[in-house]
């Protein structure tokens, strides 16, 4: 980036010495790429050397990247420095071949400093405004609610003495439960939760072919909630597999206990379903007893989905029942689905608010990937990572997540979808949540919660958000990011030409469109096509809790 001074130059420019017209760089522009190199050579060494099975997280391929740049650079840089005083030194003694020989290999090792050996990630042009693709779903098509509360939030940050964003007062229980119930009633267009929610089952049920009915006792639920900072394989989470309580990466942006306790109330005091029938957690994950606690101290019978199964958690198993990878991929094993997928009559998706290094978001989209039961990149199977933004960047690629989105035992039996944004961050980076700048946060925790029946289009109500926030470029920017949404949203007919059939093992029964994609009109007015009154788009639904309730179907929940 140049800065110019704003003024003609007719003479030497005293900032740099130059002639005119010279833009003036600022110098510590010159020290910007050693030091990131350095700080992430550090930051790999120091997470690494402790615990070498880190070096194969996306984070540390992303530190490793700049790190290794950063050493060819300092090589280069020392290696031409020595080979033109050597090349003095063999001119000065008539030794011309020598020298000539010694300024080849300082060229070289100069161009390799300029290069830095590195890798470089390509970014996204900007989003194309009010232009949906795709076929909307839910009661309101491509209705996506944002709830705002900041007394949701009352945590002063890691290391501030004042507990875990997740400890019952940091987190306003009340207004939780208030937010969930809210978006509810916004979502289905009703003034009541035991409305809302019939009209939800009802209409999911119709649209499967099942029948106008809502939800039945008896019927199975499970929820699939994003408890990644508790991962229970590759060593990586912060849970001690022994007694099950969280003692490292305290404070990561896991799908929080009182998001969980409000559907779970939500659930079984105004829907009616019986605690038993009721699946929740991560098939990949630990269900830490910091989390188990709030939740099974008032649902002791609800089944809480874990890695391992113990201390009375349900442990994960595999079903007979097959998962297709629509890039065939030649592979060892067969996936299969979860059992508590297989046998779930309905899936609610509760997603977190974050960034990605690798997939540029994690949002309902990318929480599928905790519905295996084997870690996404374990030897012998499909490697989900390959074909995610970071290694596979730009438009129109095959991307896993639609087979996930789209799957019968998975996507296919999803019936609502939420995004747990109380507190971003980026992830796998960051240990604790970040503070978002952009209005209406201003500088405060996100402090939200976005409800929709369409799974493209809360995602990319959540995009948007987080492409327009200041200083998250680098993931939520990547090239490709969003490209999972144009593939879910024309799967019948997708840009990169796949044939998306993830139930069946050859190309026999292609996808309907999964949802509807479209990015607002700008990050202040938040206004989408169903909101403008100009397309078959996205409605955003905004809801400012604080300090007075507000209904808006206009899009203007930015202030």
């Amino acid at each position: 980036m140049q800065f110019s001074t704003g003024k003609h130059i007719s003479s030497a420019c005293p900032k740099t010495g130059g002639s005119a017209g010279h833009k003036w760089r600022p110098r510590w522009l010159r020290w910007l790429f050693p030091i990131t190199g350095l700080l992430a050579l550090i930051w790999f060494l120091v997470r690494v050397i402790p615990k070498p099975w880190r070096a194969t997280y996306p984070c540390q391929r992303v530190a490793f990247l700049v790190a290794s740049s950063f050493v060819v650079w300092l090589i280069g840089m020392i290696g031409s420095m020595v080979a033109f005083r050597k090349a003095k030194h063999y001119f000065v003694r008539s030794r011309y071949v020598v020298g000539a020989l010694c300024i080849a290999v300082g060229i070289g090792a100069a161009l390799i400093a300029i290069s830095g050996g590195g890798e470089r990630r390509a970014l996204a042009d900007d989003p194309i405004p009010n232009d949906p693709i795709g076929v909307a779903r839910g009661v309101h098509p491509g209705r996506v609610v944002w709830l705002h509360d900041p007394n949701a939030t009352d945590w002063d940050g890691p290391g501030m003495g004042d507990g875990h964003w997740w400890e019952r007062g940091n987190t306003d229980m009340a207004v939780v439960d208030q937010m969930m119930s809210r978006g509810i009633f916004a979502l289905a267009g009703e003034s009541g939760s035991t409305e809302a929610w019939d009209k939800i089952f009802r209409h999911f049920n119709q649209t499967q072919g099942k029948g106008d009915f809502g939800y039945r006792v008896g019927e199975k639920i499970t929820i699939k909630v994003n408890l990644v900072g508790c991962i229970g394989v590759s060593g990586w989470g912060g849970v001690d597999p022994n007694n099950y309580d969280l003692v490292d990466n305290m404070d990561y942006m896991n799908t929080s206990p009182q998001m969980m306790l409000a559907l779970l109330r939500e659930l079984v005091y105004k829907v009616g379903v019986n605690q038993a029938d009721i699946a929740i957690g991560d098939t990949l994950c630990y269900f830490p007893n910091q989390y188990y606690e709030m939740l099974h101290d008032e649902f002791p019978d609800v089944r809480y989905l874990d890695y391992e199964g113990k201390f009375g958690r349900t442990g994960v198993q595999q079903s007979s029942l097959p998962l297709y990878w629509s890039s065939h991929p030649s592979v060892s094993y067969q996936d299969y689905v979860p059992v508590s997928y297989a046998e779930a009559d309905y899936i609610i998706n509760m997603a977190n608010f974050k960034s990605h290094s690798s997939a540029a978001v994690t949002f309902c989209g990318k929480n599928y990937y905790g519905s295996l039961v084997r870690w996404p990149a374990q030897s012998g199977y499909y490697d989900l990572h390959n074909d995610l933004p970071s290694n596979r960047d730009g438009m129109g690629h095959y991307r896993p997540l639609v087979d996930l989105m789209g799957h019968g035992h998975i996507g296919g039996k999803t019936m609502l979808y939420l995004i747990d944004g109380l507190y971003a961050g980026h992830h796998p980076y960051d240990d604790a949540p970040t503070k978002l700048n952009s209005a209406p946060f201003n500088g405060d925790w996100s402090s939200s919660l976005f409800v929709s029946q369409d799974p493209v289009a809360i995602d990319s109500v959540a995009f948007d958000f987080l492409w327009a926030e200041p200083g998250w470029g680098v993931d939520t920017h990547m090239a490709g990011g969003d490209d999972y949404l144009h593939e879910a949203a024309l799967v019948d007919n997708p840009p990169s030409g796949t044939f998306y059939d993830p139930d069946h093992s050859g190309d026999v029964t292609r996808l309907a469109s999964l949802g509807v994609h479209e990015h607002w009109n700008n990050p202040k007015d938040k206004q989408y096509s169903r909101n403008l009154g100009t397309g078959d788009g996205i409605e955003l639904i905004s809801l400012q809790l604080e300090p007075n309730i507000s209904v808006s179907s206009s899009g203007g929940g930015g202030g």
